[in-house]
């Protein structure tokens, strides 16, 4: 365990200071968390679930951590100008992994709560309590394992019972350092009965340095909700950005789930979503745009575990130079999941013999009365579609960005809000005629 060494060392001299600068509640979990990483180690990619995901290289980097939370030199309500015209969003950041305040934000409605997981942690103990830990903690995963036993703070959103936002919560995620640096955030979101809320996590890097995140986010939906969360990746080819999004839903809530990585340098999102009661309805999604050297790793699981349930999961790539995809969607339909409707596709377009896709999609059906399929399909773009586009006089650059542009057109068209739909496809635009995939005037993005 040469890589882990130095972590398990650094927490056995210096966790008092770690949960100094944390909350209490977060506390209890640290010494067993650490204990599990101890025993585990950071994952491999001769373990089923990181099979596409080798972390040696960007684990090897001697990175720095604010373990004593010193103030990061960054404004980012200077740094990032949101170029999505009409969003209109509850708009807070995350520099590293510390929760910045908002600056004349509106007032949200009565009851709910958008702040710093350890602030709220210290002022509403026993709400965050009740959530903290209860999906990531149940998991044998070395990089929950480490974010648990590190993370000091992350963002916490709470809608009370029948409360409906009227706008997104926007989470600017910024890594912002001088010299390598890790940072291990650990966020929390509970929507009560009936409750509705859209949240959108965006993740940048401000410095050309490299980068590690750990970020683990925990999401309750309560029965009746509507949830929908959007996570747009957009950082550089020094990022590595590992995440995880665990969901729980309880009877007759709908989530809508999308993944997009616009640029990065390694990615590996981590979703698993339970569906604990009937007659939920669950759509998960994303994308992949990959040049370069860039590695994006995607391993979903959606978990039947009651009756009467409805998934549908979609993921498509688009592949060039020397990019690796991966992709893992496991269906599991538990033996009383009986009636349950559940279809799962991966889509990839390979634009360079040098590119390469690893794609397995997996079924594990325990029960008899059920109707599930899944899919993969590896190809590129349709030679006759481009002669028939060049026979109208289009271009052959022009022709092979129209059809890259429809690829995504669906996973595009699963955002459900207006503003940011038309703002992504000009960012999926942009990078597919290899531009930097950033909004106009934000002075962070590289």
């Amino acid at each position: 365990m040469v890589l882990e060494k130095e972590y398990i060392e650094l927490y056995k001299q210096h966790s008092a200071t770690i949960k100094r600068h944390s909350a209490e509640v977060l506390n209890r979990y640290r010494d067993g968390a650490f204990a599990l990483f101890e025993e585990l180690g950071f994952p491999t990619n001769r373990e089923e679930h990181y099979l596409y995901t080798d972390l040696r290289e960007p684990l090897a980097v001697d990175y720095g951590l604010n373990i004593n939370r010193l103030t990061i030199p960054a404004d980012p309500y200077q740094a990032f100008k949101c170029g999505v015209p009409g969003i209109s969003s509850y708009l807070y950041f995350v520099v590293n992994d510390a929760f910045y305040p908002a600056r004349n934000a509106a007032p949200l409605p009565d009851g709910v709560i958008v702040g710093s997981l350890r602030e709220v942690a210290e002022r509403e103990p026993e709400l965050v309590e009740r959530h903290y830990a209860r999906l990531a903690g149940k998991k044998k995963d070395g990089l929950l394992a480490f974010n648990m036993a590190f993370a000091q703070d992350g963002f916490f959103v709470y809608v009370p019972d029948g409360v409906v936002l009227d706008k997104p919560i926007q989470i600017v995620n910024i890594m912002r350092s001088d010299v390598d640096f890790m940072a291990n955030s650990h966020n929390v979101v509970v929507l009560g009965r009936g409750a509705q809320a859209k949240v959108l996590v965006c993740d940048h890097a401000m410095d050309e340095v490299r980068f590690l995140a750990n970020r683990v986010t925990e999401v309750f939906v309560g029965e009746q909700a509507s949830y929908e969360h959007y996570k747009l990746e957009s950082t550089h080819d020094r990022n590595t950005n590992l995440s995880a999004l665990l969901v729980e839903q309880q009877e007759g809530a709908n989530v809508l789930t999308n993944i997009m990585t616009l640029h990065s340098g390694m990615t590996r999102n981590l979703v698993e979503i339970a569906l604990e009661g009937e007659h939920c309805e669950t759509l998960l999604c994303g994308m992949a745009l990959c040049d370069k050297a860039q590695r994006v790793d995607n391993f979903t699981s959606i978990l039947h575990n009651k009756p009467n349930c409805h998934s549908n999961s979609l993921f498509k790539y688009i592949l060039d130079d020397t990019s690796l995809g991966g992709f893992t969607g496991r269906l599991v339909v538990a033996q009383d999941a009986q009636k349950t409707q559940a279809y799962q596709s991966n889509k990839n377009l390979l634009l360079n013999s040098d590119a390469r896709m690893r794609t397995k999609p997996q079924l594990e059906i325990y029960a008899d009365d059920v109707k599930c399929s899944h899919g993969a399909t590896i190809g590129q773009l349709d030679e006759e579609a481009l002669f028939y586009l060049r026979s109208r006089g289009i271009s052959k650059e022009e022709a092979r960005l129209l059809l890259m542009f429809a690829f995504t057109a669906d996973i595009v068209g699963h955002v459900n809000i207006a503003s940011l739909q038309d703002r992504i496809r000009l960012l999926v635009e942009k990078r597919l005629r290899h531009g930097n995939a950033k909004c106009d005037g934000c002075a962070i993005c590289k």
